[in-house]
């Protein structure tokens, strides 16, 4: 999935008035992931290159999440979303990837080198979307 199908879908809810007058929150989203891009591809080689996983998992959210490690604070960086680092092992140990699908996953990953895999989490729910290094 990319990021404009999010886009896309959001803008598409509610009547017409509604979704013209409140912007989808996840517009903020790629404003913030353009500007993190270039710490997320760091962070993103290093686990690779350290062993730490083949697939880097990257949470995007406004809210407290307990999943992965904390990385980029929209508190602190005056941004509207905060980033955690994690990975597949972390998801299916979590539970949040079956085990069963995990091979799916891994086979269907775009390649870390170009594209952060985001894990987007909104009140609505979450989606894997992978977006493009700038």
């Amino acid at each position: 999935m990319e990021l404009s199908d999010l886009l896309g879908a959001n803008q598409a809810e509610g009547d017409g008035a509604e979704a013209a007058s409140k912007p989808s929150p996840l517009q903020s989203l790629k404003f913030d992931l353009d500007f993190y891009s270039d710490s997320i591809k760091e962070i993103s080689t290093e686990m690779v290159t350290e062993g730490y996983t083949l697939y880097p998992i990257f949470i995007a959210h406004q809210h407290e999440v307990s999943l992965g490690e904390l990385i980029l604070d929209k508190n602190e960086l005056n941004t509207k979303w905060s980033i955690n680092a994690s990975s597949v092992e972390e998801f299916v140990d979590r539970g949040v990837i079956k085990e069963d699908r995990k091979a799916s996953f891994e086979k269907n990953f775009k390649s870390a080198k170009e594209y952060m895999c985001l894990f987007v989490v909104v009140p609505e729910g979450a989606n894997f979307v992978f977006y493009p290094y700038k």
